[in-house]
Parts: structure tokens; C-alpha cells; sequence
């Protein structure tokens, strides 16, 4: 069972490292291509080198986002050559029944769901994040749209909506507004400030503060102006919140989406959109194991009267279209309420349904 293990395990790795590779130059050389334009653009400092580091950058979540995929065609083009070559014939009367060959493929998918689940959660957050910065570095400040991002805070009985139009080129948060609430909703001060430097206990020291508040005293409500050129700020909304808020929630870590998630529950604010996120996040290194369960069914087939490319063409649309139903999934759970972790589990269990099912069927007519 070793020397099982180590040809199909070899042969399966090498099939995918050459996919990943395709895949990788392919995105490499569009993602290349899109950034020329940015390359000394009405005169700023954005080079050739920083463009080839931001695209290099880049790689990592485009590894995450291949794997399954990547996986899947390597697997399935191994499981069909073995059965196109009766290869997997002689493993089965060498003794390699079904539920072994199955063992063996899921202990090879967990690695991948391993290795999925690093690249996602560890290195694809840094390697994104600094790809922003280097951008931001050269090419201005990060923003969103005409308002930036907007968060809530609440504090005992004071209510705080907080605006941030931009981040600087190292992270920090840049043309600030915090609007300050009382319990029945009534506005109390409004604070400017042109950025903000956050420290590890989520305190945030305000530069360039200008501070309105509204004063009640007896029947001669009156505004009160200040400015100030440090003013501290207690806080839980952290530099990984703004992140969540500002860049693409996708490429944030599961435990960054999990505090923000709890954040806006705390503050009343809907957060269906990203714990279906979350979910997904959970569940997607979960589908190397959908994927390689797909190609095991391949194996069984039999190919000499047949066209092995097809057959190949055919189990990669089926795991294009896990893809495809995995995004309908979330965007339609989020449109109509759906439980999050329903949303993103379902196309998994499906698809895992119908390629055991498959299998099943294969064995029993074989």
C-alpha cells in the first residue's frame, strides 16, 4: 500500500504543480500587463520594480483562490490516464479496493486543505495588505469611492459613527470624522482630524483635531469650537477593521472577519454579508476535499472505445461550476437572509453528494 500511495501521490503532486504553474504565469502576466498603465502615470514615482512587487505580491491569493481548482484538473487528468492506461485496473486486482483508494485521495486532500487554509488565512492577508501599501506608497492614498468607510462604536450610553475617507501609505487612518450620539440619538460633537496613529490597545491619538460640540445648558443651547493638536481616543475598532472596511473583506484572515463580525453585532449593525464571508473562508480549504472526490470517479471509467479528453473537459466544467454555484450562493443567501453558514456549506455538500454518489455507482456497476 506504500509503494500505492507514493506512484498515485507523485503523480497526482506533479500533475498539479504543473497546473498551478500555468495558472500562476497566466495571472501573473495579466496582472502585469493591467499595471503598465500605472508605470510613471502623471508623473508619480511608480516604477517598473514597484509594479513587478506588487504583482508578485499578488501571487499568494491567486495560489489560494487556484488550489481547489488546481487540484481538481491534476487529479482528475492522473485518475483518467491510469484508467485510460488500465493502470488503475492492475491496482484494483493488486488489491486497492474502493474504500482504501477513497482513504488514500482524502489524506492527500487534507494536506491541500492545510496547505489552502495557510495560504488564506496567514500569508495571503500580509502579502495583500502590503500590495496595498506599496500601491498607496506611489500611486496616493487608499480610498473608497466619494465617503470612504463608515464604522460604529458604542461606549456605555454615547453612540459614535466614524467616517475614514482614506489610509496612508503605511496603514494609518486619514481624514477622520467622528460623530458623537447620545443614548436618545441626539447629536453631541462632531471631531475632525487629518489622521491618526493606532496604538496595540486600540487607542487612537488624533493629530490636527478640530472639535465641535453642542452644549445644553438650560434654554441657550450653544456650539462650542476647539483645536487641538493631539486628542486620544478610546476605541475597540482596530487597524484590521479598517482594513475589513476599506479593502476586500475576501482577502482578510477567518479570526480579522470573526472580530469585525462580533464588532457590528455589538453595535446593531447587519452583518449577514460578512459572516457569510467568514463561512466561506471556513469552508473553502474544505473544497480540495470536494475536488478530489470529484476525480476519483475517473478512475473507474473505462476509456479505450472513448475520448479521454472529454471526459477530462467534463469533470473540470463540473468543478468550474462548484466555483460558479459557490459565489450564487453567497450572493443569493445574503439577497434573501439565508442562514451564513447554509449559504457557503451548500455547494460543498452538494457537489460532495454527487461525487460520492458517482463513485458509489461506478463501484457497484463495475
Amino acid at each position: 500500500m506504500k509503494t500505492l500511495r507514493k506512484l498515485i501521490y507523485n503523480e497526482i503532486l506533479m500533475a498539479v504543480a504543473f497546473v498551478v504553474l500555468g495558472f500562476t504565469a497566466l495571472f501573473f502576466f495579466f496582472d502585469f500587463v493591467d499595471e503598465l498603465q500605472n508605470i510613471n502615470h502623471n508623473g508619480n514615482h511608480y516604477e517598473l520594480k514597484h509594479a513587478l512587487t506588487f504583482v508578485l505580491l499578488l501571487i499568494p491569493n491567486h495560489l489560494y483562490e487556484l488550489l481547489p481548482i488546481s487540484l481538481l484538473i491534476g487529479s482528475i487528468f492522473v485518475m483518467a490516464r491510469f484508467a485510460q492506461s488500465s493502470e488503475f485496473t492492475i491496482l484494483r486486482t493488486s488489491g486497492l479496493s474502493p474504500a482504501p483508494a477513497l482513504r488514500m485521495l482524502l489524506a492527500l486532500g487534507l494536506a491541500f486543505v492545510a496547505l489552502t487554509f495557510v495560504m488564506g488565512d496567514y500569508i495571503t492577508p500580509i502579502s495583500s495588505k502590503y500590495a496595498q501599501l506599496l500601491k498607496a506608497r506611489y500611486l496616493n492614498e487608499i480610498s473608497v469611492g466619494q465617503t470612504g468607510a463608515w464604522l460604529r462604536e458604542r461606549h456605555n450610553q454615547q453612540h459614535y459613527s466614524v467616517n475614514i475617507g482614506k489610509l496612508s501609505a503605511d496603514g494609518q487612518p486619514l481624514q477622520i470624522r467622528i460623530f458623537e450620539f447620545d443614548n436618545n440619538g441626539q447629536w453631541v460633537s462632531l471631531t475632525q482630524a487629518a489622521w491618526a496613529s493606532i496604538d496595540d490597545q486600540s487607542t487612537w491619538t488624533l493629530h490636527d483635531v478640530d472639535k465641535t460640540q453642542s452644549l445644553r445648558e438650560g434654554d441657550h443651547p450653544s456650539i462650542n469650537r476647539s483645536t487641538l493638536a493631539e486628542l486620544k481616543w478610546e476605541t475597540n475598532i482596530t487597524s484590521e477593521m479598517i482594513s475589513v472596511a476599506l479593502l476586500n473583506p475576501e482577502r482578510m484572515s477567518t479570526i480579522d472577519l470573526f472580530q469585525y463580525i462580533q464588532h457590528l453585532n455589538d453595535n446593531g449593525q447587519v452583518a449577514q454579508r460578512f459572516e457569510i464571508e467568514f463561512w466561506k473562508k471556513v469552508f473553502y480549504p474544505l473544497s480540495c476535499l470536494v475536488m478530489i472526490t470529484l476525480a476519483l470517479p475517473f478512475g473507474y471509467l473505462h476509456f479505450r472505445s472513448g475520448n479521454i479528453t472529454s471526459h477530462v473537459f467534463l469533470g473540470v466544467l463540473a468543478g468550474i461550476s462548484f466555483f460558479l454555484l459557490n459565489n450564487v450562493f453567497g450572493y443569493v443567501g445574503n439577497l434573501n437572509n439565508w442562514s451564513p453558514w447554509f449559504a457557503a456549506a451548500a455547494p460543498g455538500m452538494l457537489y460532495s453528494a454527487l461525487s460520492l454518489g458517482a463513485f458509489g455507482w461506478l463501484v457497484v456497476r463495475q
